[in-house]
């Protein structure tokens, strides 16, 4: 069986939709698994060992430069790619406009079929124009977690049940070298940057408890994303005992920073997903974010704090530090990925 997905975007929505993946590939363990999915983010893809070809779109590139000759001749390669393989069932777990498009472009076989989404989740950006593309529609709860959300999709199009924990199959990343920033100690990493102001947690906060680390001499790792992050992560670096601003870093490199780690503290922001995703001891922090769409709770070295409008306390997050950090490796079936690279 050939089967196709569609989600191109954004980082964390693709982290969340890969237990998706493991799930067909634990069903159905002969099926070729193809993914189309935006350029940037082809390298975390290629992490899934489930997947057999990644098809790259550029979506967000190609809008720019429309009439360019170098646009339509990229655009009509992605075209013959994405039709070069039949497939038996094409899943487009987005469920926007766009993505039911090329949804619709990929090529079937003989009784295949489109499926997607059959309605919104609360908040979601979902487009119920992208339906008339789908053979089947599969319909989800309102509130219901983003993992869930692709994982019932395939399990009803592909006829089981859902019986297993969310298994997001990561692999380590292959670099050529070890980074120099990359510390021998033990270190946590901050993910304190996010495009809305609203979801950023106090600086005064971010600084107390990178004080408490620095008295168990941890230090604190602070990436970055943007010019304003960058500036940012300084002024909190400034105030810190123990920390470090780190240089800019590729998705690949920004992964094998949070495979490292002994602690991650984050914003609800796509790095921090990955983490959470790897199983390493993480805080997950949604400060003007609904908790329940996105929390990681597949791990017990994953606690999530705070929610729309209530952002968490420094008490809260120390407890919860001291709660992922004593968490257990194994104690759940969610936790294999970060096994398997052990």
């Amino acid at each position: 069986m050939n089967i196709l997905i569609v989600r191109v975007s954004s980082l964390g929505d693709v982290v969340h939709n890969m237990p998706m993946v493991a799930d067909i590939r634990r069903h159905y363990p002969d099926a070729n698994i193809d993914w189309v999915v935006e350029e940037a983010y082809t390298s975390l893809v290629r992490l899934n060992p489930h997947v057999r070809t990644i098809i790259p779109i550029a979506l967000r590139r190609w809008r720019k430069s429309l009439g360019s000759a170098k646009t339509r001749a990229e655009i009509a390669s992605f075209y013959r790619q994405l039709r070069h393989e039949a497939y038996d069932i094409v899943f487009d777990t987005q469920g926007l406009l766009k993505t039911s498009v090329v949804m619709r472009m990929a090529r079937l076989a003989p009784d295949g079929k489109r499926v997607g989404l059959g309605n919104a989740t609360e908040g979601s950006g979902y487009e119920s124009l992208s339906r008339i593309f789908h053979t089947q529609s599969v319909p989800v709860g309102v509130y219901t977690h983003a993992v869930m959300r692709a994982r019932t999709v395939a399990a009803v199009a592909l006829g089981y049940i859902l019986d297993d924990a969310a298994d997001f199959a990561l692999q380590a990343p292959v670099l050529a070298e070890k980074p120099m920033w990359l510390p021998e100690q033990p270190y946590a990493v901050f993910f304190h940057g996010t495009a809305r102001t609203a979801k950023q947690w106090a600086a005064d906060n971010w600084v107390a408890v990178a004080q408490v680390l620095a008295s168990r001499n941890m230090p604190v790792l602070l990436p970055w994303g943007s010019a304003k992050e960058k500036h940012a992560a300084e002024q909190l670096a400034a105030r810190m005992t123990q920390a470090v601003v780190l240089p800019s870093l590729s998705l690949m490199e920004a992964v094998t920073l949070v495979r490292h780690a002994a602690l991650v503290v984050g914003l609800d922001t796509g790095l921090t997903h990955i983490a959470a995703a790897c199983c390493r001891p993480t805080v997950e922090l949604y400060c003007d974010s609904p908790r329940w769409k996105t929390e990681g709770n597949w791990s017990p070295r994953i606690v999530n704090l705070g929610d729309t409008g209530a952002p968490p306390d420094v008490a809260q997050v120390l407890q919860a530090i001291d709660q992922v950090l004593s968490a257990p490796a194994a104690a759940h079936s969610g936790d294999r990925t970060q096994d398997n690279e052990a």
